[in-house]
């Protein structure tokens, strides 16, 4: 009876001993199938949904203004831009304008003398007197040599003395009107003391390089006239980006001086060469709406529109970033609540409040999109994954 009792025990304790490692079996396993961290998305009532305002959607796509963002600066065509020089060696007698100044075409900037100016005015009215002269002596010659009168040699001679003399004084007539004295003034026994330096065209007076009593060269620059009138932007743009641009696009640009405004303009003229440092050419853009202070030299910021992309699109507030990525929200409604998930995507241009979106994992179709409030879901998930009330 005893052995009987005994074998039976030694039955129950290994039957015991097997089901143990069994119950552990199915613990482990049950372990594996709960997510590290709790639930990933965030829960709300129908109250809190319509208390915060959350508005849910379908992807759409949006149309984007494509753009290359090229610097610069802030130019004046050479046209618009004169070094006035003294054409001939003289003194500076006086100077007429300052630094800033306005002027315009024709204004006198500075008057000077020298000896050879007076020189010059003698040596015109000689000639143009010994011209009179020889032209009378000229007309007579040639009536003779036409009624075959005169000699043919000494009608010659006279001929080629008369148009040698004409050139002569057509010469210092030339040289006259560039130093602006009237020759016919000249002629008629004018003798100028001092001669004007004039502006050649509008604007401001952007450097006086010149002092009174100072000699100056015929090449000398003494003086730099700018016209910001026709100022207009100039981009350097990459050579990446080159082909991208062309005339009569749209640019917009600002700049320091003018915080907070935004320019226009029309790009005009595309540059056929590269230059080196650094490797870019230069889009040349007609100001649309010049306004404040515009000056030659000024650091721009541009944004060149070059096309259209039609791409998937939502709200600023539908995105958020949590360590370093981009989350938007899926809704779904259940029953009186509301469940978003968050969907990793990556982000790209911006435009008028939205930004484009890539997504890294395809979404099903008519899936519903929290278009706002991205932040205050996230924080609800993490409430969610923490325990928090």
């Amino acid at each position: 009876m005893k052995t009987v009792i005994i074998a039976v025990f030694f039955v129950l304790a290994f039957a015991s001993c097997n089901q143990k490692p069994a119950a552990n079996a199915d613990k482990e396993v049950s372990a594996e199938n709960i997510p590290e961290g709790g639930p990933t998305n965030a829960l709300l009532t129908s109250q809190q949904f319509a208390a915060l305002g959350i508005k849910v959607d379908t992807l759409s796509k949006q149309n984007f203004s494509s753009a290359v963002v090229a610097n610069g600066q802030l130019e004046v065509l050479p046209q618009n831009e004169a070094s006035v020089t003294a054409i001939i060696g003289a003194n500076v007698t006086s100077i007429e304008v300052f630094e800033g100044k306005e002027v315009k075409q024709g204004q006198i900037l500075a008057y000077l003398s020298h000896p050879d100016l007076l020189n010059l005015q003698t040596r015109y009215l000689n000639s143009w007197n010994q011209l009179q002269y020889a032209e009378k002596d000229f007309q007579r010659q040639k009536t003779l040599y036409e009624g075959q009168v005169g000699s043919g040699k000494d009608f010659q001679k006279i001929q080629s003395d008369f148009y040698s003399l004409s050139g002569e004084v057509k010469n210092l007539e030339a040289q006259l009107k560039l130093l602006k004295l009237d020759p016919q003034k000249i002629s008629q026994g004018t003798i100028y003391e001092k001669v004007p330096v004039v502006s050649p065209i509008n604007g401001f007076i952007e450097k006086v390089d010149v002092k009174t009593g100072q000699y100056v060269d015929p090449q000398k620059q003494m003086f730099e006239v700018l016209n910001n009138d026709h100022i207009h932007a100039d981009l350097m743009v990459y050579e990446k980006d080159v082909y991208k641009v062309k005339v009569g696009q749209k640019v917009a640009f600002t700049i320091e001086s003018l915080s907070g405004e935004i320019l226009s303009a029309t790009i005009f003229a595309v540059g056929k060469s590269f230059e080196q440092n650094p490797k870019a050419v230069h889009v040349h853009a007609e100001i649309e709406n010049k306004r404040g202070l515009l000056i030659s030299g000024m650091y721009i910021t541009g944004r060149i529109s070059t096309g259209n992309d039609y791409v998937y699109a939502l709200p600023e507030g539908a995105i958020v970033n949590d360590d370093g990525k981009s989350f938007i929200f899926i809704s779904e409604q259940d029953g009186d609540n509301w469940k978003f998930s968050p969907l990793e995507v990556i982000t790209g241009q911006q435009e008028d409040g939205f930004v484009e979106i890539k997504l890294l994992s395809p979404m099903k179709k008519g899936s519903l999109v929290a278009m706002n409030n991205a932040y205050y879901l996230l924080s609800e998930m993490k409430k969610s994954e923490t325990g928090e009330e």
